[in-house]
């Protein structure tokens, strides 16, 4: 059995879908929370459901069942101050899972992020040497969680210590698609404006503080939750491949490029208002992200990305505008 941690989250649930379409044996460890998560669930088969405090002794009594782990689970909060619940959710759980999976050699696959590249003036090179980094520097405590996560594994690789049998952390960028309802303000902006838009508001989009970027060309790398899906369904076919690896298309848009996305998705004449962004967000926005997908590639992931046109606009048709928009 596979089991996916954060499995009622919004790439959890996906990660879930995708395997028990292709006949997995899938156990999901999440908190369920008092929201609508459990329906990213719904229409899919899973053989257990454990809480993440029970986890590790559940594990113990499996050992010997268990394919591999991947842990999707996690504060996602980018702007989350509480640091100890980062620290306790996204580095010690990360940690001790890793530990469980070195002793019993069972493959790991987890989830890091794009936010360990801060401003990008380091670049967007998924290197996994200590070196390569320990020059990038996050902007928030949730990168930095994730961070602490790739330079510890990437430290036991350098000296050559014990690790499981395949281990892998994905970086992944902005990433949308179904399943997303019930992240509130971190949601994209698909998901929280489709409605309304439909109902004759105008998309906001923050103005640029940078004399290099103009309103709404602020650029990032939007990707398709359904080709994060994929990525992780093909490492899980190809045991020989570890490394830390960028989950992104490659290829930066700006926030008018989605903009745009979206209303010929609806329909609709684009209608954009360019809002204020909070002074705290400010010298802590990325303006530039793109995904290095080179090292990817030479592994062996062949398989192209959903343009973002496309991917709105399948995500819009068949999921937010259906009276039943999960996956």
């Amino acid at each position: 059995m596979i089991i996916v941690t954060g499995g009622a989250g919004f790439i959890g649930s996906n990660v879930v879908a995708g395997l028990s379409a292709a006949g997995e044996e899938v156990v999901v460890c999440d908190w369920m929370a008092q929201d609508q998560r459990w329906r990213n669930l719904a229409k899919h088969e899973i053989a257990s459901l454990v809480a993440p405090p029970a986890l590790l002794d559940w594990l113990r009594e499996r050992r010997d069942s268990i394919a591999a782990v991947v842990h999707m689970g996690a504060n996602s909060k980018t702007t989350e101050t509480d640091v100890e619940q980062l620290a306790e959710y996204n580095i010690r759980a990360t940690l001790n899972l890793l530990d469980w999976c070195t002793q019993t050699g069972t493959r790991f696959i987890y989830a890091s992020s794009a936010a360990t590249y801060g401003d990008g003036s380091a670049g967007f090179d998924d290197d996994f040497t200590p070196a390569a980094l320990a020059k990038l520097q996050p902007l928030n405590a949730y990168g930095w969680s994730k961070q602490v996560v790739d330079r510890f594994i990437a430290r036991l690789i350098e000296q050559r210590k014990p690790l499981p049998p395949q281990v892998v952390g994905l970086k992944f960028f902005n990433v949308y698609g179904p399943n997303e309802y019930h992240k509130g303000s971190m949601q994209s902006i698909i998901a929280a404006n489709t409605a309304k838009l439909l109902a004759g508001e105008p998309l906001g989009l923050f103005r640029s503080y940078r004399a290099d970027y103009s309103d709404g060309g602020q650029l990032r790398d939007f990707v398709y939750v359904k080709d994060c899906v994929d990525i992780i369904l093909w490492l899980l076919q190809n045991p020989q491949v570890s490394g830390l690896f960028n989950v992104g298309t490659g290829k930066a848009r700006s926030w008018l490029d989605l903009a745009n996305a979206l209303f010929a998705a609806i329909d609709r004449p684009p209608a954009i208002k360019f809002l204020d962004m909070p002074a705290p967000l400010i010298d802590k926005y990325q303006y530039f992200t793109e995904a290095r997908i080179d090292r990817l590639r030479a592994a062996g992931y062949t398989k192209p990305f959903t343009p973002l046109e496309a991917g709105v606009d399948d995500y819009v048709r068949r999921y937010l505008v259906r009276g039943d928009p999960y996956l």
